[in-house]
This record gives C-alpha cells, sequence and structure tokens, in this order.
C-alpha cells in the first residue's frame, strides 16, 4: 500500500500517529534524521537555532519502520511490513513524492520483490497491417507456446511491431536462444515485411544502406508536404546521401522544377502513374542524384474521387535500373495518409537497395 501526505509539522498532519496507532507502536526521535533537517536548513543559509521545535519534530517517526530519507525536503518517509505486505508513507509534496519514489523506493521494490527476469525481442514489420499480419504469422504465432513465448502487437502508422517475450528466471541464455530460434522462421516466413529489429527506424535502415553503397538520395513530395524529408534528415550523419528535394505542391511547381509536361498532367491528373514517374525522373535528374523518391496522393479530407478516393497513392522510386512505381490506399486521417504514404514510400527504396 502506497500512502502520500499528512507527514508536516502542523496539528492536522496525523499520517504519523495514525500508522503508530495501526502498527502498534510509538513515536521517537530519529538523531540522524534530526541532523538531516538542520543540515538542509543550513544549505538554506539558517543556523540551528532557527530551527523551531515544530521542525524538529519531523524527526519523530515510528520506532519500528524504516525509514526513508527525504532527499528534497524534511518530511521522512516511512516503510512497514506485516504479513508479507508493504505499507509506505509519502510526504504529499509532489516534486519530494516523485524524488523518493525514483531515487529511495523504486530500487528496495526492486530488492524486496525480484520482479522476474523477462526476455524481449523486437521484429520490425512493414507493408501489412496488423490484422493481416497476423492471418499470415497465424500458424506460427500457435506454435509459440511450445517454447513459453508470448507475442504482442504493436502498431504505429505504416508499421508493426512484434515483441516476442519470455521469462528467462533460470536460463536467461536458453530463453534468448528460443527466441532467436522464432525471430529466424520468423524471417523465412516474411522476409519482405521484415525491416529490422529493436529500435531501428525504417529511415535509418535506408540511410544505411545508402551509406554503404556510397550513393545518394533526392525526394519530390505532393502529398506528403515534407514529411518525407523531415524523416531522412532526422537520422544523424543523412547529409552524407541526402541532397535534398522539391516540394511540389501545385501543378505549376510540378512544371516549372520537375519538367511535367502541362498536357501530361491534364490527361491524367497530379494523382497518377505517369505523373510520379516523372516527378521520380525529374528530380533525380535536376539535383544529380543516384537515386529518387516521389510521391503524389489525395491526403483529404477532400478531394476524393470515385476513381481517386481519399487515400489513393501513387509512389515511384528511380534509380540507376530506371523507374518503378505502385499505387498505394491507406485510409485514415489527412495525418495518417501523409505518415502511411511516407513509410509506404520508404520501404519502396529499401526494397530496390537490396
Amino acid at each position: 500500500m502506497l500512502i502520500a501526505g499528512g507527514l508536516g509539522p502542523t496539528n492536522d498532519d496525523i499520517t504519523k500517529h495514525a500508522l503508530c496507532e495501526f502498527f502498534g507502536t510509538r513515536l521517537i526521535r530519529h538523531p540522524e534524521i534530526e541532523v538531516r533537517i538542520e543540515e538542509m536548513f543550513a544549505r538554506m543559509g539558517r543556523s540551528p537555532k532557527d530551527l523551531l521545535e515544530v521542525n524538529r519534530a519531523q524527526a519523530d517517526l515510528p520506532e519500528h519502520c524504516t525509514v526513508i530519507p527525504n532527499d528534497r525536503g524534511t518530511a521522512s518517509g516511512m516503510w512497514f511490513e506485516r504479513d508479507s505486505r508493504v505499507f509506505v508513507s509519502m510526504p504529499g509534496v509532489p516534486y519530494e513524492m516523485k524524488a523518493m519514489m525514483s531515487g529511495r523506493l523504486l530500487p528496495m521494490f526492486t530488492e524486496r520483490f525480484a520482479p522476474p527476469t523477462i526476455i524481449h525481442r523486437t521484429v520490425l514489420t512493414t507493408g501489412l497491417g496488423e490484422s493481416a499480419l497476423a492471418q499470415r504469422i497465424a500458424d506460427w504465432e500457435d506454435d509459440l507456446a511450445a517454447d513459453d513465448i508470448k507475442l504482442a502487437y504493436l502498431p504505429s502508422p505504416g508499421l508493426v511491431k512484434l515483441r516476442l517475450s519470455t521469462y528467462a528466471n533460470e536460463d536467461p541464455g536458453s530463453a534468448r536462444s528460443r527466441i532467436d530460434h522464432r525471430v529466424l522462421q520468423l524471417y523465412a516466413l516474411i522476409p519482405e515485411l521484415i525491416f529490422g529489429t529493436g529500435e531501428e527506424r525504417l529511415e535509418q535502415v535506408v540511410g544505411t544502406l545508402l551509406r554503404e553503397r556510397r550513393q545518394t538520395l533526392s525526394l519530390a513530395e505532393s502529398c506528403t508536404g515534407g514529411y518525407l524529408s523531415h524523416l531522412i534528415t532526422s537520422i544523424p550523419g543523412s547529409s552524407a546521401y541526402y541532397i535534398g528535394g522539391v516540394v511540389s505542391y501545385t501543378n505549376s511547381v510540378k512544371m516549372e522544377e520537375l519538367g511535367i509536361p502541362g498536357d501530361m498532367l491534364e490527361l491524367n491528373g497530379a494523382v497518377s502513374q505517369p505523373v510520379v514517374e516523372r516527378m521520380a525522373l525529374g528530380v533525380r535528374a535536376a539535383l544529380h542524384s543516384d537515386w529518387s523518391v516521389a510521391i503524389s496522393g489525395v491526403a483529404g479530407p477532400d478531394g476524393g474521387t470515385e476513381e481517386k478516393p481519399v487515400g489513393t497513392v501513387w509512389i515511384a522510386v528511380a534509380g540507376p535500373d530506371g523507374v518503378r512505381s505502385v499505387r498505394g490506399s491507406f485510409p485514415g486521417t489527412r495525418d495518417l495518409v501523409i505518415k502511411r504514404s511516407a513509410v509506404a514510400a520508404l520501404d519502396q527504396l529499401r526494397k530496390r537497395l537490396l
């Protein structure tokens, strides 16, 4: 049980008295706490004679308890145990209570209750939503119980993390081996969907591939409005491979900066395969990069048609071996359409680099 408040020096602070009554003990003066209070007053430029008896009385604590020193105030905490249960009383001042919890109590809880050791490993996927991915790996997931492994799906826009966990109190090495074996099975089952493990980010993986090949990248963005550039440049050292980009939000910029013919735009519309491929080729030629990615789509909430509903996005990747494009459908709010299409574009580039 955790209790907060009522440890001050005034008459309405009755927590210590109530705890003494409950645990059948009494208040006694704790000299080491009285010294701490004097030292705290000294740091504030006050001498021991400035201490009132009510201040010193905060060193009066239950005789039968473990005293928890307060590093930010004068009201000490108290730890009691009865029938294998723990009762902790903390000061009510928020910054004092938080400091006591993080600095003093959490280590004591860890030592007292000895939480089980759990081994985790996280596999990062993109390209399938949570439901479709679960169906794809259903048999593999069902078989995890044989190794006492649990699986958690952790979705975010465009990505699904698969976290494998198992207890490892007796033999951590064996637990890691069991999880590693299952991860290898997963790589064999969905190799095209996995882009990394642990805390890796897709933009980091793409950046590493470009750096290893000593190749460069440029971007032409329409519906994402620079969000893909933001992801790329969020990685330290991205200037080694990222040259720059064009946010060609209007048709006039697509024509003037990327060289897209006006009749192509009029015939096909900005959200189309011919236009997005010309965007990729245009920015690659203009910025002299090895690779380029272009995105054009309907982010919504307005602007969709029966032929091209909101969430329709074309993505093109141009490189030394030519240009290729894919059409995607990314349902959701405007923000989700932008984030999901940017992740899909990164994944298309990753696959081309591989």
